[in-house]
């Protein structure tokens, strides 16, 4: 059995990467793929904890599944809100980005 320690080390790596990849990134699809690095950290945790602690009750598991969901609504809009703005503006680089300029 793999103790929960070695989880919690690989979700604080990932998150470390995460945010890592969001403070160095210009490009807004960086930017996205470093968020999701760290809401997939957090899962790895609520599913660590949630199968050491209370593995008979499905609050962990209820908890990972509405971080899916919000990940995956992170991922659409923001995707989106990335192409808008390309075709506008012909940039991904977040600094280049100014929307009350034309």
């Amino acid at each position: 059995m793999v103790p929960l320690s070695w989880f919690l080390i690989l979700g604080a790596a990932l998150f470390c990467i995460g945010v890592y990849g969001v403070l160095s990134r210009r490009n807004a699809i960086g930017i996205l793929m470093g968020v999701e690095l760290i809401l997939n950290a957090v899962n790895i945790n609520l599913i660590a904890f949630w199968r050491y602690r209370t593995p008979d009750q499905l609050t962990g598991l209820v908890f990972a599944v509405f971080v899916m969901a919000i990940a995956a609504a992170e991922a659409a809009v923001g995707l989106a809100l990335i192409i808008a703005i390309y075709r506008t503006r012909n940039t991904v680089i977040v600094e280049d980005v100014d929307l009350l300029k034309m």
